[in-house]
C-alpha cells in the first residue's frame, strides 16, 4: 500500500511491517521502558518459565503496529490502540504486523484492525487501532521528510 490519505483509503486496504526479534532489541526497550522483567532479560531465569526462555515485550512487539501504520499513513496521528497478547514472542521469531481498515469513522478517523503474526503464520497479537489521516495529500516538495 502506498501513502494513503482519509479520501483514498478504502474498507479493507492493509499494510504490514516485518521484522525479527533480536536479544538487542530486547535488552535495548528494557532500558528504554524500565521494564527490566526477568522474563525479558534473565536467561537462567526464563528458562525455568513455561516460556522455556525469555520472550520479548508485549509492548515492544505491539510497537511495530505503529510502523505498519505510519509507513503507509506518515502523518497519520495515533488516536487509541487496543491489544490482546495471544502468544510469547521468542528471539529470533519474525514477526509481521498488519493493520486492515475496518471502518472509517469521519473525520479523517479510521478504525484499524491491528494483527501480529510470527514466522509460522501464529497470531500473537490481535487488536483495534484509530488514526486520524491527514485529509490532503502530502506537497510533493515535503515527501523527502517521509
Amino acid at each position: 500500500m502506498s501513502a494513503y490519505v482519509y479520501s483514498e483509503l478504502q474498507v479493507g486496504d492493509s499494510n504490514s511491517f516485518e521484522k525479527t526479534i533480536t536479544s538487542a532489541d530486547i535488552l535495548m526497550f528494557s532500558a528504554v521502558s524500565g521494564d527490566c522483567n526477568p522474563m525479558h532479560t534473565n536467561e537462567k531465569f526464563a528458562q525455568k518459565s513455561s516460556f522455556g526462555g525469555r520472550i520479548a515485550h508485549g509492548a515492544l512487539v505491539s510497537s511495530l503496529i505503529s510502523t505498519a501504520l505510519t509507513n503507509a499513513f506518515p502523518t497519520s496521528i495515533y488516536i487509541s490502540q487496543s491489544v490482546n497478547f495471544l502468544a510469547p514472542v521468542h528471539i529470533g521469531d519474525t514477526i509481521k504486523a498488519v493493520v486492515t481498515c475496518k471502518e472509517k469513522l469521519g473525520k479523517g478517523r479510521v478504525l484499524m484492525q491491528t494483527d501480529c503474526f510470527n514466522q509460522d503464520g501464529v497470531k500473537v497479537i490481535e487488536g483495534e487501532a484509530v488514526t486520524r489521516l491527514a485529509r490532503e495529500p502530502i506537497p510533493e516538495e515535503h515527501k523527502w521528510l517521509y
